[in-house]
């Protein structure tokens, strides 16, 4: 396999603030977006050469590193070689929703796993199947934003099973999920959204976040 030969220039003036925000839960290098995204620009474009075994190892190597911003790139590396993936790469890549979670890193694996689902809508059950009912909460939150960007094409079973599952979970990162993934069909079809909230009983906090633009 190839050797992946790639390390970011750190700005340490920016990193005490960036560490701060996330809660100093993870060591920053300091590499706000632009820099970091224009930094990555290289590796990005090489991995469109690159077969999927090699970019499978890249994301691990990437994703192992102390920096938050690895896990930024690697996670990248997913997202611009998602046309190459097949089930099988899903499930390699669903390890690292359960590893260094947070909501930065888990939303934007979740992104991921939400285009795979629109290039291969007959593998979405078993993708949703994935974080559904999982025993870490990260996962299950995977599994009720799952489908944010899938607009018509939204199975109402899968969401409101999802949804459901966590009802009275209290967990903030859960309840903001469960209002997300409402407000965000409820653009699609306003009306199912209204009838599910006065159907079941959820928590404030999804409600208001549900009901934001109703």
């Amino acid at each position: 396999m190839e050797k992946l030969n790639f390390n970011f220039t750190g700005n340490p003036d920016n990193a005490t603030a960036m560490e701060r925000y996330m809660r100093n839960r993870f060591s920053f290098l300091g590499l706000k977006t632009p820099e970091r995204k224009k930094q990555s620009k290289p590796l990005l474009q090489t991995s469109k050469s690159r077969d999927i075994t090699t970019i499978r190892q890249w994301i691990a190597e990437l994703y192992a590193r102390d920096a938050r911003e690895y896990q930024y790139i690697a996670i990248e590396l997913a997202d611009k070689n998602i046309k190459k993936f097949q089930l099988a790469d899903i499930i390699f890549l669903r390890q690292f929703v359960t590893k260094k979670s947070w909501w930065d890193s888990v939303d934007s694996l979740r992104a991921v796993f939400g285009k795979y689902i629109k290039l291969h809508p007959n593998d979405k059950a078993t993708v949703f199947a994935l974080f559904y009912k999982s025993d870490n909460m990260w996962e299950r939150r995977t599994s009720i934003n799952l489908q944010l960007m899938e607009k018509e094409n939204t199975d109402t079973k899968m969401l409101s099973e999802s949804i459901l599952f966590d009802q009275t979970t209290d967990e903030f990162f859960i309840q903001k999920a469960i209002g997300w993934s409402l407000r965000q069909y409820a653009k699609t079809n306003p009306d199912w959204v209204i009838t599910f909230l006065n159907e079941h009983q959820l928590s404030n906090l999804a409600v208001r976040e549900a009901t934001k633009h109703l």
